[in-house]
């Protein structure tokens, strides 16, 4: 057979079709770099960490709320078979004391136990059976006390610590005491106790250093606020104490608190030896912070039209022992306590105090999300009792860019409130239920449960929440960010965390919008980087992400500055697209890689936003630096004789500034949403005068893929704020505020209860016969 005869009978083959164009830019949905590794298993956390010589920490804690330790005996613990060290409160070098917003609490309890699960010692063994037999071997005598767990008796309590047992008082006055309404509502609300319940519980690893010190191995959300701490305990000079970030396994709230960390570089000093600690779920409830529990009191004034004329309003934050970041909660809580409302007179009351119940501290939202629940059942007793539809009724009183907030300051930034309460307002409602339960319909309870569909009642309610973005009240919100390229390639290094909120891809995403490198990698974090501070309130996406922006343009500089200066133009006249430098006038053409003709080029920068100001003794000041807002319609169905709920859907239009990735926003909000939905449903870490009960995820009721709604994210408003990089704003706290209120707004509109208390419980949402 001819060449040509074979040629003509082989059947050609289709050509493969192109690849996807992998996205690029702000604006873009990248893709994590991380996901391929974290979807298959191979990511490393901190439980996966391994060191040649590796030790076991095990750390005994008290079974009790509040008792007076009279003797603490290791004898027994020391002398067991690979025993290597057992510390307490007297092996503690340094400063006796640590915390993140104040240093009040010990390292170990060597006194006195002011809640459940405080430690008490901590052990080194080579196995960690070994640990956990040795910490309980430890034999410590206590006289138990009464524990203080309600916190209005707090206030006439014995001090339970020396720095007494209130922790901040915040009296917020603004306009006239004397204004009254001619229609009054009051109201009288509960916020249950919120454990962040991360999927991967707390586990570390301290490796000693030759220079004396030691490298800690933790999941830090704060690596440089956590080496300062570590570094006062072990009496060491900060330098001698590194922080490296390991993968952070869910963070809505401060990782790895500092209860887990501070003991394990005490037993690496101690022993000599690498000391690894894997917290058991039960741990990981008793040695983190959780949501602050709030009791709230409420009076509304309108006029006949609906309004507002005077809000009052007292807050009262439950500490737990110690004080930990209640001041930073206590000012939010107080400043948003009317909500994105315009308020002419409010005068609000504000108290943070400390009990024997279990420890509380940041957790996404915090403050805001507990007065939103509040004044939003406020709003809803006032349309019942002035006849006006709720909506309507909020859109009478929405706030908007340039009213004052009751704190005196003025809102600078897009404020589009009435746009976001219109937008859900108007979204098409969910069909009904179909008239027979076999076709499809989902009753509260699920399809396995007991209700009936003839005592189903469906709601409709509304949420408008608010949040500030960043630290408040004078601190010093900067970052700073290098960013490097050689080769085609660009490192970015900035110790701002990666902990879900997608830094490190807007960080990607920032050095290819800027300088068209398609290859670009985040360096690990750790301490010998400059701070960049914590990952919260949005602060990595606006000041890391400033800093990152401002280096790759100075970068930029250094690269087009010498084509600049020999074609005779200014660097403006040059423009970076897909790895292409051009001109305005297509005289130059050169691609990035050859303009860099083997050089390394590299930039550091900070970004540090506008000052902002404590609130002063009237509760005012220009405290926050930015704000954003969400409005939520929600609807429920109701079983009226079970008091089973379930979320039918959650309709959402968020204040956003700017969608730097359109999937990680989607993501950050849906997260969001479903936290929220926990808190209005499910969560609560109950106590018993102060000892936690059920601390684990059978006991503690987290939302599952079942209860997760249909959510509906109608509109995003991007009207940027000037200030801020980019004109983004934090996405992922204000739908965790907003939707809890939303919720209880739609059970109240089912089953006309009150339901003043989250997680709502299935008695406030049965109707009785009349």
């Amino acid at each position: 057979m001819s060449n040509d005869a074979a040629t003509a009978t082989t059947p050609t083959a289709e050509a493969a079709p192109a690849p996807e164009p992998i996205p690029h830019g702000l604006g873009a949905s990248l893709p994590p770099a991380d996901a391929r590794a974290k979807t298959e298993g191979t990511f490393p956390y901190a439980a996966d960490l391994w060191a040649e010589g590796l030790l076991w920490a095990a750390v005994l804690r008290s079974p009790h709320a509040h008792a007076r330790i009279v003797s603490i005996d290791t004898t027994h613990a020391r002398e067991m078979p690979g025993v290597r060290a057992v510390v307490t409160q007297e092996d503690v070098p340094g400063s006796p004391l640590h915390g993140r917003g104040k240093a009040d609490r010990p390292l170990f309890a060597s006194e006195v136990v002011r809640h459940h699960g405080e430690p008490i010692a901590a052990v080194a063994a080579d196995h960690p059976d070994t640990a956990r037999m040795a910490a309980a071997a430890v034999i410590v005598e206590y006289e138990v006390l009464d524990p203080v767990t309600d916190p209005e008796q707090a206030f006439e309590a014995e001090p339970l610590h020396p720095d007494g047992n209130l922790i901040r008082h915040i009296p917020l006055r603004h306009g006239d005491a004397d204004a009254a309404g001619e229609v009054v509502v009051e109201g009288l609300y509960r916020i249950g106790r919120q454990d962040p319940a991360p999927i991967g519980a707390e586990a570390g690893l301290a490796v000693p250093r030759p220079d004396g010190g030691v490298e800690l191995y933790v999941a830090s959300t704060d690596p440089h606020t956590d080496r300062d701490s570590a570094a006062a305990s072990y009496g060491l000079e900060p330098e001698r104490v590194k922080v490296v970030v390991t993968g952070v396994p869910g963070a809505t709230a401060d990782r790895e608190d500092q209860s887990f960390q501070l003991p394990l570089g005490l037993l690496a000093l101690k022993t000599g030896c690498p000391v690894k600690l894997t917290a058991t779920r039960e741990e990981s409830f008793l040695g983190h912070t959780h949501r602050h529990p709030t009791l709230l009191r409420y009076r509304h004034h309108a006029d006949s039209d609906g309004k507002l004329v005077k809000v009052e309003a007292q807050i009262l934050l439950d500490a737990g022992a110690y004080a930990d970041t209640s001041s930073d909660a206590l000012a939010a809580a107080v400043a948003f306590a009317c909500g994105p409302y315009v308020v002419p007179n409010a005068f609000i009351e504000g108290w943070a105090v400390r009990t024997n119940n279990p420890p509380s501290g940041h957790v996404r939202g915090e403050g805001a999300m507990q007065v939103c629940a509040a004044y939003e059942a406020q709003m809803d007793k006032l349309a019942k009792k002035l006849g006006i539809d709720p909506a309507e009724l909020r859109l009478r009183n929405v706030m908007a860019t340039g009213d004052v907030l009751p704190t005196g300051q003025t809102v600078t930034c897009p404020a589009p409130v009435a746009e976001l309460l219109q937008a859900v307002r108007d979204f098409p409602l969910p069909a009904l239920p179909k008239d027979t339960p076999e076709d499809e319909w989902l009753l509260p309870g699920g399809p396995e449960g007991a209700g009936e569909p003839g005592a189903v009642r469906r709601g409709v309610g509304y949420g408008l929440g608010m949040v500030h973005m960043l630290g408040a009240e004078g601190a010093d919100e900067v970052s700073t960010a290098t960013v490097r390229v050689q080769d085609g390639v660009a490192t970015v290094l900035c110790a701002a965390v990666e902990s879900g909120q997608g830094f490190t891809t807007l960080a990607r995403q920032i050095v290819q919008e800027t300088l068209g490198i398609d290859e670009v990698h985040v360096a690990p974090v750790d301490t010998d980087q400059p701070p960049a501070g914590a990952g919260c309130r949005g602060r990595h996406t606006w000041v890391s992400g400033g800093a990152v922006e401002r280096a790759a343009k100075m970068v930029r500089t250094q690269l087009l500055q010498p084509l600049a200066h020999k074609f005779g133009m200014s660097t403006e006249l040059l423009q970076i697209t897909d790895g292409k430098i051009t001109s305005y006038d297509g005289v130059l053409s050169t691609t990035v890689t050859e303009a860099m003709d083997g050089k390394e080029l590299w930039a550091t920068a900070q970004c540090r936003p506008h000052p902002t100001e404590p609130l002063n003794e009237a509760g005012q000041g220009d405290a926050f630096v930015g704000l954003a807002f969400c409005a939520i319609r929600a609807v429920v169905d109701v079983d009226i004789e079970l008091g089973s709920v379930r979320v039918v859907e959650l309709a959402l239009a968020q204040d956003v500034g700017r969608v730097l990735n359109p999937a990680q926003l989607t993501a950050r909000i849906e997260g969001g949403v479903t936290q929220g939905v926990g808190i209005a449903l499910t969560e609560n870490l109950r106590s018993a005068r102060g000892v936690i009960r059920h601390p684990d995820l059978t006991g503690y009721a987290l939302p599952t893929a079942l209860d997760a709604p249909d959510i509906r994210i109608v509109k995003l408003v991007e009207e940027r704020d000037v200030v801020a990089p980019f004109g983004a704003k934090a996405v992922s706290a204000v739908p965790v505020v907003t939707s809890p209120a939303a919720i209880a707004s739609a059970v109240r509109a089912a089953t006309g209860r009150p339901v003043n208390r989250l997680p709502i419980r299935p008695q406030a949402a049965v109707v009785t016969a009349q």
